[in-house]
């Protein structure tokens, strides 16, 4: 495999200097050459793939956009090559399945460092490799001024372990994996670089937000339990996604603001701030956790097998109801407001986006 492009003399080479085909043989050369599943990889028209003719096959597609997901000076072009990997594989992690290969259309402009493309593939493929999949196609073609990356990654899982979002029912108790909010309060060291809060807590937020963690063994372990009634990932934010469970399902729900997840590191950003975790939790977005709903005598028993397997914490957030109108967040005081009181979640055209 090459390493890194990085001339001894004269300026580093870019995407002009080597042409679109000479790009292509470098992205090439930098990927696994082989798998049990890859009959033909790059090189073709097409990648000629074998999949198991019993299973579902699974297929999604995100893109990261220069000055809209992302600035180069805040992201390292492998993180954003773990990053775009991750957000994908959590799609998968969602329905219980399994990713296998992937396709990555990249728009760049011509002044872009061969050494970034490089690096930034460097990132997916550790990313993948982490999780069984493999880079085995794309394209390439020229942007006037911003970088743009269309990831696209298939997946199967078996027809008996398919979860969606469609399977909510009343009176089911309504799960998250791990913390809420910490992405958002990465996002806020970044706007705010010297946010009072300690170093620690600052380096734990900034990987949150930068290189997410999909809850990939927690989806199939989750899905092989034949427990759960219907899952999604947390990337629009937990308000926002257990909407679209409900809108599936024909469903209301309450969401208990007592019971979400928020880490520590989350709460001191938040207070540094002047702003509030709970809000954080419910729409920051792009935690990349997993929220899905269950009967309630199933709680305890997927809590101790989630953490007993993976380590991974599972908390009570709240209930599904029956009444599709009410979408509801309820406080300890006993008071409670609708999910838009809390923000809508990110959505790329209504604004403001994250809060």
């Amino acid at each position: 495999m090459p390493g890194p492009t990085s001339p001894k003399d004269g300026p580093p080479p870019t995407v002009k200097d080597i042409g679109e085909f000479g790009l292509i043989d470098r992205i090439a050369r930098w990927l696994p050459q082989s798998s049990t599943d890859v009959v033909v990889g790059i090189g073709d028209d097409v990648a000629v793939l074998r999949s198991p003719s019993h299973d579902y096959l699974l297929a999604t597609c995100d893109c990261q956009v220069e000055s809209v997901h992302f600035s180069r000076e805040d992201i390292t072009p492998r993180q954003l090559g773990c990053r775009i990997a991750a957000i994908n594989v959590s799609d998968i992690a969602a329905m219980g399945g399994e990713p296998t290969w992937a396709l990555v259309s990249m728009v760049l402009p011509e002044a872009t460092e061969v050494a970034y493309v490089e690096s930034l593939y460097d990132g997916m493929r550790s990313a993948l490799g982490k999780w069984g999949a493999v880079v085995v196609g794309g394209n390439v073609s020229r942007s006037p001024d911003r970088l743009l990356i269309d990831f696209f990654l298939l997946g199967r899982v078996s027809p008996d372990r398919l979860l969606l979002r469609s399977g909510a029912r009343p009176g089911d108790a309504v799960l998250v994996t791990g913390h809420l909010g910490d992405s958002r309060a990465g996002l806020e060291c970044l706007r705010q670089p010297r946010l009072d809060i300690g170093p620690e807590d600052r380096e734990l937020l900034l990987s949150r937000h930068r290189t997410p963690h999909p809850r990939l063994r927690e989806g199939q372990l989750l899905a092989s339990t034949g427990r759960v009634h219907a899952m999604a990932d947390v990337s629009d934010g937990l308000a926002a996604d257990l909407r679209h469970i409900c809108a599936a399902s024909g469903t209301g729900a309450r969401i208990l603001a007592a019971g979400l997840p928020i880490s520590q590191a989350c709460r001191c950003a938040a207070r540094a701030a002047g702003a509030d975790a709970v809000s954080w939790a419910l729409s920051g977005g792009e935690d990349y956790e997993l929220v899905l709903t269950v009967p309630p005598d199933g709680v305890s028993e997927l809590k101790l097998l989630l953490e007993k397997e993976t380590g991974t914490g599972l908390s009570l957030v709240g209930e599904i109801l029956e009444d599709p109108s009410r979408l509801e967040i309820a406080f300890s005081d006993g008071s409670s407001h609708p999910f838009p009181a809390f923000g809508a979640g990110w959505d790329h055209f209504k604004k403001p986006g994250p809060t």
